[in-house]
């Protein structure tokens, strides 16, 4: 029945002693040693052993892992410092009121969905928080800046119920889960399914909800307060990152892939409490094995400090008189799928089946009822368990911590749904169930309540009530809360840093990513926004040209420079500190992208304004890490990404999996980005002098997506009057007027107007000047923003469906109503990208849009162009075919 794993059990190991004898010597000298010298003593005898088996090349290394019991034993608990039945009714009243929540909104409306059986499995996981450790910014104790709390996001039903009990829900409130538009509409603030600041900005912090988004958030975050502490900007010492995460999410690529990081960096200030109830939606987490081992075994390896939180206080003495190993033998042999149906089923049951495998564990029941054997709780049931299990991982030093709690999915639920494959989606109960869980938790309700769905809350001056307010009175105020006071910081002049751009004489080559770093050079040295701004790059901060960097503001360490650099004696050598300003992430799009979201949300997450600007290949952007863009929308962020070396053909000889043809597509999906494809430095200028002003001085809630190219060539000046409508999407960048009108073969009279954006404009340009000696006037618009002449034009549509029309017309429209003839537009990217403004062309004007669809290639830039059909003579023979029709 219980399907052995991997590791040795103890009658293995007796089937392979070839001297029983000595084996015991052995024993009996280390329990001396241990008596004698203590716990160090002993770690240090077993590391000295380690070195001379080492030494003498025996093949052995002690294996990765513990028992399947707790990392805590009962003699090294911390007292429980609350009141203990108290906080058990709290938890209960918090249950039942999530489950009505779910049940009520499902009766009433089928297709709305939620959970319950994730809330039931992490109830005490965050009661336990909530009442000891979760600090808020509000006014905590000695100045306590608040801890961040990342919740498990299925469990949010469990957060609404508290926040109802608080007073910061109404009842109506609770009543609109799952109905942000109805809420609002019935006088109710409707509640979001999961996790979501954009929704709910005043309440939740971080969202959770896309599985492995969270995990590689928290460390990031938890990274970022070591980053404000070390730089002297924030002083983060005595705050926390919380994160309640699923064991099934720890599958997520995201969930793994900076726990080296967190050790690296020595992120004691950070806690993981993984929610083992070992299942996912369908199913076991790890049928055939144990999660929980995969987990230790993980994170050891990855240099965390782990803690098992396995079984509760029931267990207590039933380990005390296993004697001879005969549970934790057991337990160790108990895969997964075997404990989720001892979870699923009752007494009778796990004394049959589990106790029931031989005499020894027959004798550790023999005193106990069936019913004190289905009520033996596991260990994230346990509030006292939780409690040691949370001091200890606060108080540890030097590294980050997992606390890895055993659960039961749907705990509580009974046969409606404990521990059954169908909990995960289980949010229907009829009658009998609903009383048999108001009687398992004690509910002080009638069965007309019950079967009603009434919710419960406790009179104001109840013990229940009073408790509540003063633990978290103790501890801040009320979490999850999210602020976003932060002083506003002052943007210095265009021409102090951008001169070089908006005066050019087009006497100098270069490309916008060098311009950029120019102007990001000038802008760190600003006294009041430099400090302020954080430079973030992946792994490519040379190839942009940002060694000058390295020196002048240094790579952020934690540890500082314990060697001396290869170019130690370059004017750009490689320079690492502790109060460093660049976030270099290696080579981790993901990270790097974390690293961003922390800095953009610090205006919330501290109330400290930074600026962030994170530097990337822009194919390996919104393609590569889209699900954390759009998570770190939901958080209202304020920064800026810059999609350096962008489109399809500029990136000459790097081919397919480098050029970038669909970036500001994805862009145009994200409502608070903003995305500009500038082609001269000086719109660039204009563009991130706007962005940094709407983010600091007014702090408006967007981010900016700005594309800049490594193609060098001539940059115009800015012209006077048109910053405005470089920032609304476009203008006419110049007119060039028909040449050799005499000439039998041109086009007497005709007129064309190109469009063009990023480095295809050099090209339109180019087509212009072609067209303009074929006889043919040419006006050519510089369209710095396709999405956002896109969405001006779509208000315009909106307000005329709704019966409230906006004075004039979009402003594309504008635009080219001041041109004449057939419009051909081109870009480095796919079609789609030009295609987004064809609902505001003037009507009788053909337009034809040109862009780089299909997959990319490895070539010279001005082959790929004529291969995708977007260069000079394209654009050239496009506009006669289309002057033709």
């Amino acid at each position: 029945m219980n399907a052995p794993i991997s590791s040795p059990s103890l009658a293995a190991y007796a089937a392979i002693d070839t001297d029983p004898l000595e084996t015991d010597e052995w024993r009996e000298a280390f329990h001396s040693l241990l008596n004698a010298g203590g716990p160090v003593r002993a770690s240090f005898m077993l590391n000295e052993l380690h070195r001379l088996a080492s030494d003498a090349n025996v093949a052995w290394k002690p294996s990765i892992g513990t028992p399947y019991v707790n990392t805590i034993p009962v003699t090294r608990q911390s007292p429980f410092p609350g009141d203990l039945a108290l906080e058990e009714s709290l938890g209960a009243i918090m249950r039942w009121n999530a489950l009505a929540m779910v049940v009520r909104a499902n009766a009433a409306y089928g297709e709305l969905g939620g959970h319950i059986a994730s809330y039931a499995s992490a109830a005490d996981l965050f009661e336990v928080g909530f009442n000891h450790f979760f600090h808020a910014r509000e006014k905590c104790e000695n100045g306590h800046g608040g801890d961040l709390v990342f919740f498990q996001p299925h469990s949010a039903p469990g957060v609404y119920a508290r926040a109802f009990l608080e007073g910061r829900l109404s009842q109506a409130d609770l009543q609109h889960y799952r109905q942000e538009l109805g809420g609002p509409a019935d006088g109710a603030r409707g509640l979001s399914s999961y996790p979501h600041p954009y929704l709910m900005p005043d309440f939740w912090q971080f969202p959770t909800g896309s599985m492995g988004i969270g995990p590689i958030s928290s460390i990031y975050q938890a990274r970022f307060m070591h980053y404000l502490t070390h730089r002297g900007l924030v002083d983060c010492t005595d705050r926390k990152v919380w994160g309640v995460f699923g064991d099934g999410e720890m599958d997520e690529p995201e969930s793994m892939s900076a726990l080296t990081l967190a050790a690296r960096e020595g992120l004691d200030n950070l806690v993981w409490v993984v929610n083992c109830n070992l299942q996912r939606l369908d199913g076991p987490v790890r049928g055939n094995s144990r999660i929980i081992d995969e987990l230790e075994k993980l994170f050891l390896g990855a240099g965390w400090n782990v803690i098992k939180t396995l079984w509760g206080s029931d267990w207590d003495g039933l380990f005390a008189r296993d004697h001879n190993g005969a549970l934790a033998e057991a337990l160790s042999n108990t895969v997964d799928g075997q404990m989720q149906t001892f979870a699923a089923k009752d007494g009778r049951y796990n004394r049959d089946h589990f106790f029931g495998q031989n005499a020894d564990l027959k004798h550790l029941v023999e005193g106990l009822s069936d019913e004190q054997i289905d009520k033996l709780r596991r260990g994230g049931h346990d509030l006292v368990k939780i409690h040691a299990a949370y001091a200890a991982a606060a108080k540890h030093k030097g590294k980050p911590t997992v606390i890895l709690a055993h659960t039961k999915k749907g705990f509580g639920m009974g046969e409606a749904g404990q521990g059954r494959m169908t909990t995960h989606s289980q949010k229907k109960f009829d009658n009998a169930d609903l009383l048999a869980f108001r009687d398992r938790f004690k509910l002080p309700l009638t069965d007309a309540q019950a079967s009603g769905l009434e919710f419960y809350k406790p009179a104001d001056d109840s013990p229940e009530m009073r408790y509540l307010h003063e633990r978290r009175e103790k501890l801040g105020g009320y979490l999850p809360a999210r602020q976003t006071q932060a002083a506003k910081v002052p943007v210095p002049e265009l021409a102090s840093y951008a001169r070089f751009a908006t005066e050019s004489d087009g006497s100098r080559d270069m490309s916008t990513t060098m311009a950029f770093v120019r102007m990001l050079g000038t802008l760190l040295k600003d006294r009041e926004l430099g400090p302020r701004i954080v430079p973030i790059v992946a792994d490519e901060a040379r190839t942009f040209g940002m060694a000058n960097l390295f020196k002048q503001v240094g790579i952020y360490s934690s540890v500082g420079q314990r060697y001396e650099p290869e170019d130690i004696g370059s004017i750009l050598n490689y320079r690492e500190a502790i109060d460093g300003q660049i976030l270099e992430e290696g080579i981790s799009e993901a990270g790097a992208i974390s690293s961003w979201v922390a800095a953009a949300t610090s205006y919330s997450v501290h109330g400290t304004a930074m600026l962030p600007f994170y530097i990337y290949y822009s194919m390996f952007g919104f393609q590569r890490v889209g699900d954390l863009i759009w998570a770190a929308a939901d958080q209202r962020p304020r920064g800026f990404l810059i999609g350096a070396t962008s489109g399809r053909t500029t990136l000459a000889g790097e081919g397919l999996q480098h050029q970038d043809g669909t970036s500001h597509l994805w862009a145009s999906t994200i409502p608070n980005c903003k995305a500009y494809d500038p082609a001269f430095a000086c719109e660039l200028a204009v563009i991130v002098d706007r962005g940094m002003r709407e983010m600091m001085v007014e702090q408006q809630d967007v981010f900016y997506y700005i594309t800049t190219m490594n193609e060098n060539y001539a940059h115009a000046a800015l012209s006077e009057g048109v910053s405005d409508a470089i920032l609304r999407g476009g203008y006419r960048f110049a007119r060039y007027e028909a040449e050799n009108t005499e000439n039998p073969g041109g086009a007497v009279g005709r007129h064309a107007t190109l469009l063009g954006s990023g480095a295809i404009l050099t090209e339109v340009i180019k087509a212009a000047q072609e067209l303009a000696k074929m006889g043919i006037t040419t006006d050519v618009l510089s369209i710095t923003s396709w999405s956002e002449l896109a969405r001006d034009g779509q208000q315009h549509d909106a307000a005329r469906l709704q019966g409230a029309p906006i004075d004039g017309q979009p402003f594309i429209a504008e635009q080219l109503a001041a041109c004449s003839g057939p419009i051909i537009a081109a870009t480095d990217y796919v079609r789609l990208v030009p295609e987004s403004i064809r609902a505001y062309v003037p009507r009788g004007r053909e337009y034809i849009t040109l862009g780089t669809d299909g997959f990319g290639r490895s070539d010279t830039r001005a082959a790929l162009r004529r291969f995708f059909n977007v260069d000079a003579q394209a654009i050239v023979n496009a506009t006669l075919i289309a002057m033709e029709r």
